[in-house]
């Protein structure tokens, strides 16, 4: 992946560069700016994952939110897929915030390259850049909200507006 957006890129390990405006696509850094963005990249973890490759099982204990940069993953309860998401879409928020066993297993289908925030790190974020912290966990509960929403009115078999 490399730098393609505007301001350039960050490099990180394994001589990686990413561009802000690649994040900015994902709910969780929603509103930040591009150097705010810029300042979070130090904390986060670039990884490949293989297809077929185990990225979290379910009852094991997560402590970060990944980052889809490229590929596919499944989410898989019971042996039962509930979910793909690719590029774009993020998983392991829950786990950010409270640090419980995850409730699903995520496994790579494709070649999959992955940003991800530990608690420690934003705990961190806290400590360095108050602003950038308090908007990434509103955007949080925004997110959870989302889905808890979601949720909600597919228990009660009702249509999303």
């Amino acid at each position: 992946m490399d730098g393609n957006g505007a301001g350039g890129g960050i490099p990180l390990q394994q001589g990686i560069l990413i561009a802000p405006k690649i994040l900015q696509k994902y709910s969780l850094f929603g509103g930040l700016s591009s150097g705010q963005i810029e300042g979070m990249l130090p904390y986060m973890e670039y990884k490949i994952f293989q297809a077929g490759e185990v990225i979290m099982s379910e009852g094991v204990y997560n402590d970060r939110v990944y980052f889809i940069l490229e590929g596919k993953v499944e989410v898989r309860k019971n042996n039962v897929t509930l979910a793909e998401l690719r590029e774009g879409d993020a998983f392991g928020e829950m786990e950010l915030i409270e640090i419980v066993p995850i409730v699903a297993t995520i496994r790579a289908l494709d070649k999959t390259a992955t940003l991800s925030l530990s608690n420690r790190k934003l705990h961190e974020i806290y400590k360095n850049d108050i602003s950038t912290f308090a908007m990434v966990i509103m955007n949080l509960a925004r997110e959870l909200s989302r889905r808890l929403r979601h949720m909600d009115v597919m228990a009660v078999g009702g249509n999303e507006e």
